[in-house]
C-alpha cells in the first residue's frame, strides 16, 4: 500500500498515514491479531486525502467533509455546497430488475440534506412541504434519498399542468399498494425477486395506463 502512494507521492510514510487514520479520514479494517487491511478503495481515499493536500492545499476539515460528502453519494464543489450528481441515471423503455435492485453504478445511494435536494431539484421550499405532508417526498432521519430529487422534479413539471401535490396521492397510494403486494410474495428484505417484481408491477402499470389512454 505504501509503495503505490509513495510512486506519486514521494513524501508519503507510514506516520502520515496514520495521523490521516487518526484524523477519521481514513478507516482500514483489523485483522484478528490487530493489523491493519487496507483495501483498493481505502488506497483511493488516501490518493484522495493526498492530491487535495498537494494540489488545492485543502485543509483535512475540508478534505474530511468532501469524503462525507462522497460517502453520501455528492459531488464536492470547489467553492460552496457540495451538489447532486449533474444527471441521474434514465431508465430508456420499460424498467427492468436492475433499476430496482440496488444503488446505480457508483454503489452508492445518494443522501441528500434538504437544500441539497431542494438545490438538485430546483423546487422551491413550499412545494417540497406539500410533497412531504402529501406523504410523497419522506425524509429517511434528516436525509433524503436520490428518488426525491425525481419525485420533487415530476411534480414541479406537472405543477405546470395544475395539478398539485394534493393530486398526486394516488400514485402514493398505487405505489404502496405495489410494495405490499410485493411483499406478500417475498416478505419485508429486499431481495433478488423483490427487484424482478418491482419491475414487472411498473411495466404492467404503464401498460395499463397507456391502454387506457384516447387513442389518437
Amino acid at each position: 500500500m505504501l509503495q503505490l502512494l509513495q510512486a506519486e507521492f514521494a513524501d508519503v510514510t507510514i506516520s502520515k498515514i496514520r495521523f490521516l487514520e487518526a484524523e477519521g479520514l481514513v478507516t482500514p479494517a483489523r485483522t484478528a491479531s490487530g493489523y491493519r487491511k487496507f483495501s483498493a478503495a481505502d488506497v483511493e481515499r488516501l490518493r484522495y486525502v493526498l492530491t487535495a493536500q498537494r494540489d488545492q492545499y485543502l485543509p483535512l476539515k475540508v478534505i474530511k467533509e468532501h469524503l462525507g460528502a462522497i460517502d453520501r453519494g455528492l459531488r464536492p464543489a470547489a467553492a460552496g455546497p457540495p451538489v447532486a450528481p449533474s444527471s441521474l441515471p434514465q431508465t430508456p423503455g420499460q424498467p427492468v430488475a436492475e433499476d430496482f435492485a440496488g444503488f446505480g453504478a457508483s454503489g452508492t445511494e445518494l443522501r441528500l440534506t434538504r437544500d441539497e435536494l431542494r438545490a438538485a431539484a430546483g423546487v422551491s421550499a413550499e412545494l417540497l412541504g406539500e410533497l412531504e405532508s402529501h406523504g410523497l417526498v419522506v425524509a429517511s432521519g434528516n436525509h433524503y434519498t436520490g428518488d426525491a430529487i425525481v419525485i420533487a422534479q415530476v411534480a414541479a413539471e406537472l405543477a405546470g399542468y395544475g395539478l398539485e401535490p394534493r393530486h398526486l396521492r394516488a400514485f402514493r397510494t398505487a405505489a404502496d399498494r405495489e410494495v405490499g403486494l410485493i411483499e406478500q410474495v417475498t416478505g419485508p428484505r429486499r431481495t433478488e425477486q423483490t427487484a424482478e417484481l418491482a419491475a414487472l408491477t411498473v411495466r404492467l402499470h404503464t401498460a395499463l395506463v397507456r391502454s387506457r389512454l384516447p387513442r389518437p
